[in-house]
C-alpha cells in the first residue's frame, strides 16, 4: 500500500479552489506573496515524489505584474507543449535542446489572460502522444493518490500538480483525451471544449482534421466554468455562440444517453462500470431520463484514428526539425513516436485515406443526439494502470493496443469537434478516484457545465485529503 502524496496544509492556499484563492486575494485575506510562497513550498515538498514539473521559474513568477483577470494572482503551471516567451518548451521529448521561446503563442496568451501567475512548466509524454506520462530516460510522473499508478496523459503533470494541491488550476490540452484522461486518473474536472472555441496551437487549424482543444484541469466545476467564460472573450470565435458564465445548476431536466460499451461493443472493466452505473443512478435521482444506448461508430474508426495519430506524430517531428535546427535531435525520439512515424512511411496513402474518412466524424458524432440531449459515458475503459504498463519502451503494436483499449471513449469527441467533460465520481477499489464523461452537442458547453454542477452537488467529488480515499490504495 502506498500513501497519497499531497501538499494541502494550513497555509495561504489551504484547500481553496482557484475561484476561492482569487476571492481571498481580492478581499485582502491573503497576500499575493503569501499565496506564491505557499505554492512554491508545496511544489518543493511534493514534486520529488511525483516528478510532475518540467521546469520552474519562481523568480519570474514573483516579478510578474498584477493583472485584472478572473484568476489574478492565482499560481499555476503551463503544460510544456505551449510556448511562453522566455521559457523553454521541450514537448516532453529528450530530442530538444532547451532554449527560451521568443514569443507566447495564442493558447499561452489566452491562459495568461485569466490572470494566473506561471510557476513553471508541467510534464507530458513525448509530443503528448500517449495516455501515461512516462519516459525512456527519466522518472515517470506519478499519480498523487497512489504513486505506484499512472497520472494519465498527456496533461499528466498538470493533473498531478492540481490533484496534489500544489496549485488549484493548470493549463492542459486535448487531442484525443489529453485533458479528460489525466483528469479522470487524478480525480479532477477536465473540459475539452468545442473545436475552435479557444485559440489553438500554431498550425492546428491547417491540419486535415483539427483534433486539438485547449483548456485547464481543476478541482471544481466552478473553476472550469469561470475559466472558460473569462478566456473565451480573448480571441473569441464569432462562429460560435459564447458560453458565458455558468454559475450553478439549473432545474432543467434532460434525456441522457448511457453508453456502457466501447466502439467494438466491449463492456468496460467492472470497477469502471460500477462507477458509471452509480453516476447514472444519481442523474436519474435528480429527475433526468436515462436511456441506454450504444456507440454507432464503424470499427474502422480505431484504425483511422491510429493512422491519423501517426500522421500527426510525423508532422510534429518534421515541424520541430525545421523550426529548431541545431536544437532538435530526432535520434533521441522514443520508440513509440518512431513507431508512429514508421506507420506513415510504410503507408502514406493509408494516412491520407484515414484523414479523409475522419472528416465525416462530425456527422457520425451528431447522430447520437437525435433522441437525447447528452451522453453519459466512461472516460476510461479500466482503472488507471500501474507505472510501467504503458511505458514507451515496449513494442509499438503492443503499446498501441493497450492505449486503444484504455482510452477508447475520448477520441470521438475530438474527431466530432464536440465538447466533453470528465468528472470525478466515487472511488475505485484501488483507492483511486472514479470518473465519468458527459458529452454534448457542438457549442453546448453550457449544458455540460449545468449537469456537472448537478453531479458535483449531489455526489461531492472525492478528495485526496480524505483519509479513507488515501488509505484505500493497494
Amino acid at each position: 500500500m502506498s500513501s497519497a502524496v499531497h501538499g494541502f496544509t494550513d497555509d495561504a492556499l489551504g484547500t481553496l479552489d482557484a475561484v476561492g484563492v482569487a476571492a481571498a486575494l481580492r478581499a485582502g485575506q491573503v497576500s499575493r506573496s503569501e499565496v506564491l510562497e505557499a505554492a512554491i513550498a508545496r511544489t518543493n515538498a511534493v514534486d520529488p515524489s511525483l516528478d510532475a514539473v518540467q521546469m520552474t521559474c519562481f523568480e519570474r513568477a514573483a516579478a510578474t505584474p498584477e493583472t485584472a483577470g478572473v484568476f489574478s494572482g492565482v499560481p499555476a503551471f503551463v503544460k510544456d507543449n505551449t510556448d511562453i516567451a522566455g521559457l523553454p518548451s521541450c514537448h516532453g521529448s529528450a530530442a530538444f535542446t532547451p532554449r527560451p521561446a521568443t514569443v507566447t503563442t495564442g493558447p499561452g496568451a489566452q491562459f495568461l489572460h485569466s490572470g494566473v501567475i506561471v510557476l513553471g512548466k508541467s510534464t507530458l509524454p513525448e509530443f503528448g502522444l500517449t495516455a501515461s506520462t512516462e519516459f525512456l530516460h527519466r522518472a515517470p510522473t506519478r499519480n498523487p493518490w497512489n504513486p505506484e499508478y499512472s497520472a494519465g496523459a498527456s496533461s499528466g503533470g498538470s493533473a498531478a500538480l492540481v490533484a496534489a494541491g500544489v496549485v488549484p488550476i493548470a493549463h492542459a490540452n486535448d487531442g484525443g483525451g489529453s485533458i479528460r484522461i489525466p483528469a479522470a486518473a487524478n480525480g479532477l474536472v477536465g473540459l475539452k471544449a468545442t473545436r475552435n472555441r479557444l485559440l489553438d496551437q500554431p498550425g492546428a487549424r491547417r491540419l486535415p482534421v483539427n483534433l486539438l482543444a485547449e483548456g485547464v484541469v481543476t478541482r471544481s466545476v466552478r473553476d472550469t466554468a469561470h475559466y472558460l467564460a473569462a478566456v473565451e472573450q480573448f480571441g473569441a470565435n464569432p462562429k460560435l455562440e459564447p458560453v458565458g458564465l455558468v454559475e450553478g445548476p439549473s432545474a432543467r431536466r434532460l434525456r441522457i444517453g448511457l453508453i456502457t460499451a466501447d466502439i467494438l461493443g466491449r463492456p468496460v472493466h467492472p470497477d469502471n462500470g460500477a462507477i458509471l452505473a452509480s453516476a447514472a443512478k444519481v442523474m436519474a435521482g435528480l429527475g433526468h431520463e436515462i436511456v441506454e444506448m450504444r456507440l454507432e461508430v464503424d470499427p474502422q474508426f480505431i484504425e483511422d484514428f491510429k493512422q491519423y495519430w501517426a500522421f500527426m506524430a510525423a508532422a510534429m517531428t518534421l515541424s520541430f526539425r525545421l523550426g529548431h535546427r541545431g536544437h532538435f535531435d530526432a535520434s533521441k525520439l522514443d520508440p513509440f513516436t518512431t513507431g508512429l512515424i514508421g506507420l506513415v512511411k510504410r503507408n502514406p496513402l493509408g494516412a491520407a485515406a484515414s484523414a479523409w474518412r475522419l472528416r465525416s466524424g462530425p456527422a457520425t458524432y451528431d447522430k447520437h443526439f437525435a433522441q437525447v440531449d447528452v451522453l453519459l459515458t466512461p472516460v476510461l475503459a479500466h482503472p488507471a494502470p500501474r507505472i510501467g504498463e504503458l511505458a514507451p519502451g515496449q513494442p509499438f503494436d503492443q503499446l498501441f493496443t493497450k492505449l486503444a483499449d484504455y482510452a477508447g471513449f475520448t477520441p470521438l469527441n475530438n474527431v466530432g469537434g464536440a465538447p466533453g467533460i470528465s468528472l470525478p465520481h466515487g472511488l475505485l477499489p484501488t483507492g483511486l478516484p472514479g470518473s465519468v464523461q458527459l458529452a454534448g452537442r457542438r457549442g453546448d458547453e453550457r449544458t455540460l457545465l449545468d449537469l456537472a454542477y448537478q453531479l458535483e452537488a449531489a455526489s461531492p467529488f472525492p478528495r485526496i485529503t480524505d483519509r479513507r480515499a488515501a488509505a484505500g490504495a493497494a
